[in-house]
């Protein structure tokens, strides 16, 4: 059974178009490079001086730089195709790594997730045109998944990987993390060499007569867009737990007794279950409804983030990481309507507008996250995220099933 479903993923990949197939290779090795800090980074800025409010501005300065560029990258991407935003992005993200390796206080991190977050955000954004230029509707959310799986095995070990590496380097301690950051620097610079050489955009650049003008693009998706305001909120609230996850290692770490190998554990579990989960749940999504398989993923998240509060022992924290795993799914699977709600030509504006208020969330997110632990205790912090996934679900009921694809 495995070894058929691999040779059908293997066929499926083989069919599509050459810059979904590069861009996946790319994404292998962006992802285990970004991986590998992930758990880490909020105990790296934590060492380097700050606490858990100066924490929260330090995330919320990248979210700003994110939120006022976010509008116009669709819509460059379109007038000057993605290979462009991609080869200027991974230099970006490369340059962030540099700068967070360089670091000497905590406030140097904020340039630095200021210029990576803004290179991740330009990846971001380009990365879902590539699939819904390149995927049929009806295969899409099978397609997202099966892109989804392959670039996520990286993520698998990452974490892992990065645990020994601390462990040999000092410990969980900011020259144990430090290295960490010399490594990822390598790693992005090789997924730009991959994109610069290999790469080519999915589809044509739009000719000036036929793009529309930046304005006239946000205007024609509200107008021509099918319930893009509602979708807009419910991706809103969907992006909270991406932007507030600085917060859980750091709780788990302080709170829970973690260490750096638990830590790398805990994200290593939450893509196993994206890993052997991700093509069920795409073909199931695209057969039996895209909003259902969110209905039944979310809550499983929501799990996660109170057994986080409540768990008695750091043991119970590799379940934690289990069921967040969900959240990535259920992101995935809402990310494949997405696509369906414009005409394809105005996918660039779209994502542009879409990634302004993501960058939005990931400006207040952190401020939010910061004065929360603070003011009323670090585990309200969990129950905030728990109210953004039951509101999101409110949302997602009030979507017509025809736009969702049920």
């Amino acid at each position: 059974m495995v070894s058929a479903s691999l040779q059908r993923g293997i066929e499926f990949i083989r069919r599509q178009h050459r810059s979904l197939k590069v861009n996946l290779a790319k994404n292998v090795v962006q992802n285990f490079s970004l991986w590998l800090t992930k758990q880490y980074q909020s105990i790296y800025i934590i060492g380097l001086g700050a606490d858990p409010l100066q924490l929260g501005y330090v995330n919320s300065i990248g979210g700003a730089a994110v939120a006022l560029i976010s509008f116009p990258l669709g819509w460059l991407a379109d007038r000057h195709g993605i290979r462009k935003i991609l080869i200027a992005a991974l230099p970006l993200m490369a340059l962030g790594s540099a700068i967070f390796a360089l670091s000497w206080r905590w406030e140097v991190t904020a340039l630095a997730l200021i210029v990576s977050t803004m290179a991740l955000r330009m990846a971001m954004t380009v990365c879902p045109m590539i699939c819904g230029s390149t995927l049929s509707s009806e295969e899409r959310a099978t397609g997202m998944q099966l892109c989804d799986t392959l670039s996520a095995a990286p993520r698998l070990v990452a974490p892992i990987v990065a645990a020994y590496l601390i462990t040999a380097f000092g410990g969980m301690n900011v020259e144990g993390i430090r290295v960490l950051y010399w490594i990822q620097l390598f790693g992005l610079i090789a997924a730009f060499l991959i994109i610069y050489a290999l790469f080519t955009n999915p589809r044509e650049r739009v000719e000036d007569a036929e793009l529309p003008r930046f304005l006239g693009g946000i205007d024609r998706v509200l107008k021509e867009g099918r319930m893009v305001k509602r979708w807009t909120a419910y991706l809103m609230l969907s992006s909270f737990p991406m932007y507030l996850a600085i917060y859980v290692p750091l709780f788990a770490a302080e709170f829970k007794g973690a260490d750096q190998y638990t830590l790398g554990w805990m994200e290593t579990a939450a893509m196993v279950t994206v890993l052997v989960l991700a093509l069920p749940s795409g073909r199931l999504a695209d057969i039996f409804g895209r909003k259902k398989l969110v209905f039944a993923m979310t809550p499983l998240y929501c799990a996660s983030l109170l057994l986080l509060v409540y768990a008695p022992s750091a043991v119970y924290l590799l379940v934690v990481g289990l069921l967040r795993g969900f959240l990535h799914l259920a992101s995935v699977t809402g990310s494949a309507v997405t696509a369906d709600l414009v005409p394809q030509e105005l996918l660039g504006s779209w994502y542009g507008m879409i990634g302004f208020f993501r960058g939005v969330v990931s400006m207040v997110s952190p401020l939010i996250g910061g004065l929360i632990w603070t003011v009323l205790g670090p585990h309200y912090v969990f129950y905030f995220l728990l109210a953004t996934q039951v509101s999101k679900l409110l949302i997602l009921a009030s979507v017509p099933s025809s736009l969702t694809r049920g």
